[in-house]
């Protein structure tokens, strides 16, 4: 079999786990009970051994999609040589699964497939094959009753139902049937918490309730967003992703809902995004915040202070969603990989790296907390002393950088500048709120963090901020540098940068490229980083070139799926997507800039 082009997926979930959906509606990926579960259908990233979950009807001419109107659900509409009709795709969500409430636990927990014919007769097949454990176990699978089943091993188990009689082949659940004008089939997934018989499936009113229930909780949350500009369909799908990729009882946010696929086809840049990282939730969160989604501050604020126990000290890159602080690295080497792009990966060894940006970030997302009304109480300004505290103690070491370098620590700039935002927001905060703090400490650090960057993160030679102290490459996140306020874009020293990056890191379509030329200590290459290309049109901006800024984003949109959705990366010479899908960061980077390109048309 061959694989399928990564663009081809939809996304569904729950806020605890996550199904990517291809347009031939075969699940080729799916983890519950969480987003970092090993998965049960994984072919993905196994073509032969990985499991899937494939309902369809037979003898299809012609077939689209759409996510149904400001939800997670995801609808595919199919045209046979007998009739039409429309499949619907979702995992439950209720009211009940928003932050610090997981969904009931012994109620249903999975994916619901339903299958309606609209016009004529449908044929359809049904071919459920669950492989556990990233499809290296191939559980045992029987039958409770004709329309009921479950596949068990020593490492899970999950109930299979149909609302037409199954079978069981080779471990693999089926059916196959004939429907017709106003009929519905019916077919979910869900997990069991126990090898224990399953309990009684849902009845198809009941799973027609899970859908009204799932669609009126996505509408609701969607009717929250003030955005109100030209690209309001993109913003909110943005939105509604990031939302999905949220680990509902802690508030999480994780990077991505897969692991593995590749930065370059064939390549050993496949890593594991299925964690929370500060980094991500923190621009994840300002972007939400914009268009009026603050209740997300204060859910990653109590997340931040309960995952790190309140201390700076022991701060990690990179946390569990239940707030794990081991997510040792290992691979599977059983699996293929996407297109043969090994290893598989499993678990994520950046955990455990230095990384002086995310002080910054956290003091960031402090002050956009209170930015958009959130409360700065003594414990929480406690907890942010003790990170200016560090940074103050290690804001001149190397790290490992913005990038999560495997090549050994350097003085990055990216880092620094982060540092300096550390300082800067502990200062906006102390004298704003009249709150404790040796203020005048604070200033000096931040204006020697400032003086060392600018004379260090500078080359003359290159006319441009550069990558590390001393190093000739450049690095796309100086690009930044304006969008945390440390200069302007329209500061000399800003805009021959951006000059110089527009000249070495981008493609001749405008697709910016993280840095070139450096040994990262991965090896290989990589696509185009779309949040960069994204940062990219934001100092346009805010250079008023905003004629080139719209063009650039308009170009950007050009990576993401006809479902909206965009992967980390992007082949600028195949025009595939490349990396983990969705990404969090591209999506958070979009609504970012489709929002500064609406203030600079109202202005």
């Amino acid at each position: 079999m061959t694989y399928k082009p990564i663009h081809d997926y939809g996304l569904i979930g729950d806020m605890h786990g996550s199904a990517l959906v291809a347009s031939d509606s075969s699940i080729d990926w799916c983890c519950i009970p969480r987003f970092d579960s090993p998965a049960i259908f994984s072919r993905i990233l196994d073509s032969t051994k990985g499991g899937h979950f494939k309902l369809s009807p037979t003898d299809i001419s012609s077939s689209s999609r759409k996510y149904w109107s400001n939800t997670n659900i995801l609808e595919t509409s199919f045209t046979t040589t007998t009739g039409s009709g429309v499949l619907l795709d979702f995992m439950p969500v209720h009211h009940s699964s928003l932050p610090r409430n997981p969904l009931k636990s012994a109620g249903f927990q999975g994916i619901v497939r339903i299958l309606q014919c609209t016009q004529g007769r449908l044929h359809f097949e049904m071919e459920c094959c669950p492989r556990f454990n990233y499809g290296t176990i191939v559980p045992h699978s029987s039958l409770s009753s004709p329309n009921t089943g479950i596949a068990l091993s020593a490492s899970g188990a999950v109930s299979v139902y149909c609302s037409t009689p199954l079978s069981v082949v080779d471990d693999v659940f089926k059916a196959v049937g004939e429907i017709f004008e106003g009929e519905k089939l019916y077919a979910t997934v869900s997990n069991q918490m126990s090898s224990s018989p399953s309990s009684e499936p849902l009845k198809p009113a009941e799973l027609e309730n899970e859908l009204a229930d799932t669609a009126e909780f996505w509408e609701n949350w969607a009717a929250q967003c003030t955005f109100r500009g030209e690209q309001y369909e993109a913003v909110l799908r943005s939105a509604l992703t990031l939302k999905a990729l949220t680990y509902a009882p802690s508030g999480a946010l994780v990077a991505a809902p897969t692991t593995s696929l590749p930065e370059s086809i064939g390549g050993r840049r496949n890593w594991d995004y299925r964690y929370t990282w500060i980094r991500d939730a923190t621009f994840a969160i300002y972007a939400l915040s914009i268009i009026g989604y603050t209740e997300e501050g204060k859910d990653f604020k109590d997340w931040l202070e309960w995952g790190t126990s309140g201390q700076a000290k022991d701060l990690q890159v990179m946390y569990g969603l239940g707030g794990e602080r081991r997510l040792t690295e290992s691979e599977i080497p059983e699996l293929d990989g996407y297109q043969r792009s090994r290893p598989v990966r499993i678990g994520n060894g950046a955990y455990s790296q230095f990384q002086l940006d995310i002080y910054g970030e956290i003091m960031d997302s402090a002050h956009i907390f209170r930015k958009f009304g959130g409360a700065v109480d003594s414990e929480y300004w406690e907890y942010l002393r003790k990170v200016v505290n560090f940074v103050i103690d290690h804001w001149n070491e190397p790290d490992e950088g913005i990038w999560e370098t495997r090549g050994g620590r350097q003085h990055f700039v990216f880092s620094k500048v982060m540092c300096w935002v550390a300082m800067d927001r502990a200062i906006r905060a102390a004298t704003d709120l009249d709150l404790p703090g040796d203020i005048e400490t604070w200033k000096e650090v931040r204006e020697n963090i400032r003086a060392e960057v600018l004379d260090r993160g500078y080359s003359q030679e290159k006319r441009a901020f550069v990558q590390s102290y001393g190093s000739r490459n450049l690095d796309a996140s100086s690009l930044m540098i304006p969008l945390v306020g440390f200069l302007p874009a329209t500061d000399p020293k800003m805009k021959s940068t951006i000059k110089a990056i527009q000249a070495e890191l981008t493609s001749p379509k405008g697709f910016v490229y993280r840095y070139k030329n450096f040994d990262d200590g991965v090896g290989g290459t990589e696509g185009s980083f779309i949040i960069c290309t994204f940062w990219l049109a934001d100092n346009m901006i805010q250079l008023g070139e905003v004629d080139a800024a719209r063009k650039l984003f308009d170009s950007a949109m050009t990576c993401a799926n006809d479902l909206g959705l965009l992967s980390e990366e992007f082949d600028t010479e195949t025009g595939e997507m490349l990396g983990n899908f969705p990404q969090a960061f591209s999506h958070l980077a979009m609504i970012n800039t489709a929002v500064h390109l609406q203030e600079s048309a109202n202005n």
